[in-house]
């Protein structure tokens, strides 16, 4: 690709990414509440004012009104335009690491997947509670994507088979992962007599594996723990953790998923290589 194209391709994911972010603002917020995400339109949550188009800018809105809103002049968290900032840097990876190595409809695909897990981990930070309504569209967008890859590849006779494939490959790993963390919870609540994990980590667990399949979801889980037993650990050291206190699990996951996603194959071809296999 040439460079200019390229950049231009970066740019306009990063600007797309800003976008979606602000859209991401909305249901982090919104969804525990059980609200609407689409009515009413962006508004002060103190003085319920709608905000201006110039204040809707992402990123740049919140600098314009000083991080204050406009009209009641209450302080709005700066969590907002960093949640922006990094949609735009999640959808500028995914342009600058696959490139033009897959299609516009699978990097789309991607940079969705990452959408769903960023929701998620914030409002499992902010309420430790992982909603159905998204884990369970993630799932299906997920089911949709590999059907995707089927369809955009062979066709005729032989696309029914790489449907049911690409499908197999993808109920495997919502299983594997869906039964993974229900084990997991299950010897958490055997040994330590109480909850050690929320019931919405399996359905996480579920929708990665039907993006990445049950290899990907395996790797994306230990990647959550290890890093889960380590900040747990740190904190606790810290005395800025209770050792009573449960650490939301979502945010680990979102983000080993989101390793698998770039470096999964990598890492899973090199480890095998490693044990001679493969």
């Amino acid at each position: 690709m040439p460079l200019i194209e390229s950049l231009f391709l970066q740019g306009l994911a990063i600007a797309i990414g800003a976008c979606i972010g602000s859209f991401l603002n909305v249901v982090i917020y919104r969804v525990p509440a059980g609200l609407s995400i689409l009515h009413p339109p962006s508004r002060c949550p103190h003085c319920l004012r709608p905000l201006a188009p110039r204040d809707n800018i992402p990123v740049i809105g919140w600098f314009l009104i000083k991080g204050k809103c406009r009209y009641c002049r209450t302080p709005v968290s700066w969590r907002y335009p960093a949640i922006e900032a990094f949609t735009a840097f999640l959808f500028w990876c995914v342009v600058a690491y696959f490139g033009t190595s897959l299609s516009i409809l699978v990097l789309c695909f991607y940079a969705a997947f990452l959408s769903w897990l960023l929701a998620l981990a914030m409002i499992d930070i902010d309420t430790q509670t992982l909603p159905n309504s998204l884990t369970q569209s993630g799932l299906v967008l997920g089911l949709i994507y590999q059907v995707s890859l089927a369809t955009t590849g062979a066709n005729g006779a032989s696309n029914v088979a790489s449907i049911s494939k690409l499908l197999l490959f993808g109920i495997i790993g919502a299983i594997v992962g869906i039964w993974l963390l229900d084990i997991m919870r299950i010897a958490g609540r055997f040994f330590l007599q109480k909850e050690a994990m929320g019931g919405g980590d399996p359905k996480l667990a579920a929708m990665i594996g039907m993006w990445l399949g049950w290899q990907n979801v395996l790797l994306a889980i230990m990647i959550a723990s290890a890093i889960g037993t380590v900040v747990g650990a740190i904190a606790i050291a810290a005395k800025n953790l209770d050792k009573q206190q449960q650490i939301p699990f979502g945010p680990f996951l979102a983000l080993g998923a989101a390793i698998s996603l770039f470096y999964g194959n990598n890492i899973i071809t090199n480890y095998l290589a490693w044990f001679g296999i493969g």
